[in-house]
């Protein structure tokens, strides 16, 4: 009897151990990289590893492959993001409960890569999804978001989950090209920082248990505008198979190579620097070239605004150019959709991204209040976009509603999807994100960024954003599988939604991710055309 008891005890033991949620130790979760061994743990059976580098780089200048090392490399815990041009001393108190944000620390060598995976050195070739982050150009990490985590996204799919930093901001578009040849590419480098991790993961992520041969890159706001970059940069051509733009189709063009230059000047000029001295600008400190860097842009754009021409609803800011070389042409050109003609996309945004009502405060105003805010913004237009909007969206009820609806991201998207889907060589999807968030009373409704806890099917590390009740669990179970079929087919059909067309101009197919999925036609048309007169 007492061997009995021992046995069983012992039984309960190991059943204990090998469903344990952690595993750590010194030789745990190892592997190799073509710069050395990492080490990283295993949670939830899935392998994690934080910031392996993947190159390397002199400030301005084009990265380079990582300096081997000895022995095995520790990678458990986040590397260091891009210094921000305008460093987060404070936050708006309820916006950063929802958004939640870990903001990192920060250091010029920030080329580092996160991966998330099913198995190791195991000879199975899973899909890989190259997470991308957001922040525009100028800001943002792959830690940035409770979101980007990848544990659960590996786990639900079988799938290779990877995730980057790099250089952002002047370190990683100011164009010195002028200036010597070892600055050839700085106008881009941040561009080529993510085309290196992509070099990276083509030779190392069947180490990881990943399929080099079967990659898709994704990204949300800014990231999703990197997925369109690199689909107009020749030399990333065949690092990646599909791509996936979430909010992120912009379509205003990219700075030439004169405003570029013109930039630069004027920065070494705010620094007194003489173009002999240029070289001062690779250790000067960062907050002095970022201070140098903002006023340039300012100084650039008042002289565009005098001369009549465009600068953007953003203004001059940070970002890829077209320098001839790296990146040759527009991304909305006939050339950059020939470069990603073969390449399958699934593109959307969310039905509310940044709300006027949040930022006038005026979230619960009653419908007079809302009234004269159309009228004061649409003049002469005001009956007709209220009339455009109720026939886009015919149940809202909501007087904030009116004006709450997308028209910055959107029109982008859609004009994308039909010029893509127009050269009928690979399938286009189309999404809208209509959930609305329960958090604050509805008062965030379908915010920027509110789609990233169910693409990831996160909803429990961001229940300040989603509420965490049982009808995001749901929802994220059955977008989050999309994703992955996309990534594994290059179709996200699964037999938890509807049947999902490939869109184009003619059936306009687009999935509205709800409590209830439907596809619909394109409901906004007439919107868009109303406001682009």
């Amino acid at each position: 009897m007492k061997k009995i008891t021992i046995c069983f005890l012992n039984l309960i033991l190991i059943c204990f151990f090998a469903s344990a949620q952690l595993e750590t130790g010194e030789n745990v979760a190892v592997t190799s990289t073509d710069a050395g061994k990492v080490r990283g743990y295993i949670h939830n059976r899935i392998y994690t590893y934080k910031g392996i580098p993947y190159a390397e780089a002199k400030r301005f200048e084009a990265p380079q492959k990582p300096e081997p090392w000895t022995g095995i490399r520790s990678s458990m815990t986040y590397g260091p993001v891009a210094p921000l041009m305008d460093p987060t001393t404070s936050v708006q108190d309820e916006s950063e409960f929802v958004y939640h944000h870990d903001w990192g620390y920060t250091n010029e060598d920030c080329m580092r890569v996160n991966v998330w995976t099913p198995g190791i050195n195991d000879g199975k070739k899973r899909p890989v999804m190259f997470w991308i982050h957001g922040g525009g150009y100028t800001s943002g990490s792959s830690q940035e978001l409770p979101s980007y985590d990848g544990e659960n996204l590996s786990k639900t799919g079988d799938v290779v989950v990877v995730s980057i930093n790099h250089r952002l901001n002047i370190l990683g578009f100011l164009d010195l090209s002028a200036y010597g040849e070892k600055y050839r590419h700085s106008a881009n480098v941040s561009m080529l920082d993510i085309k290196a991790a992509l070099e990276w993961v083509k030779t190392n992520i069947a180490n990881f248990g990943g399929d080099p041969g079967n990659v898709t890159i994704f990204g949300q706001s800014g990231g999703g505008a990197k997925v369109n970059t690199l689909m107009a940069m020749p030399s990333a051509k065949g690092l990646f198979q599909k791509a996936i733009n979430e909010s992120g189709s912009f379509r205003m063009n990219m700075l030439d190579k004169a405003t570029t230059k013109a930039i630069s000047a004027e920065v070494l000029k705010e620094l007194n620097l003489g173009a002999d001295q240029v070289d001062s600008l690779q250790t000067i400190p960062f907050a002095q070239l970022s201070a140098a860097g903002k006023k340039a842009l300012r100084v650039i754009e008042d002289k565009f605004k005098a001369q009549g021409k465009p600068v953007g609803g953003f203004g001059l800011s940070w970002g890829p150019s077209v320098d001839g070389e790296d990146l040759p042409y527009q991304l909305f050109s006939a050339e950059a959709f020939e470069l990603s003609k073969n390449i399958p996309l699934l593109i959307g945004t969310v039905k509310n991204e940044f709300m006027p009502s949040l930022f006038g405060g005026i979230s619960n105003a009653p419908i007079d209040t809302i009234m004269n805010y159309i009228k004061k913004q649409q003049g002469s237009k005001a009956d007709a976009y209220i009339a455009a909007v109720k026939k886009a969206y015919p149940n809202d009820t909501k007087p904030s509603d009116l004006i709450d609806v997308d028209v910055m991201f959107r029109p982008g998207a859609v004009a994308q999807a039909n010029k893509k889907s127009a050269l009928h060589m690979s399938p286009v999807y189309m999404y809208l994100f209509t959930w609305q968030s329960p958090v604050l009373d509805g008062k965030y409704k379908a915010v920027h960024c509110i789609e990233l806890p169910f693409v990831f099917n996160n909803i429990a590390r961001c229940e300040e954003m989603t509420g965490g009740k049982k009808e995001a669990y749901v929802l994220a179970d059955k977008m989050s599988k999309a994703w992955i079929k996309f990534a594994r087919t290059g179709n996200p059909n699964h037999k938890g939604l509807p049947n999902w067309p490939t869109f184009n101009a003619t059936n306009t197919a687009t999935m509205h991710f709800d409590n209830k999925c439907e596809v619909k036609p394109q409901m906004d048309k007439e919107l868009f055309d109303l406001l682009s007169l």
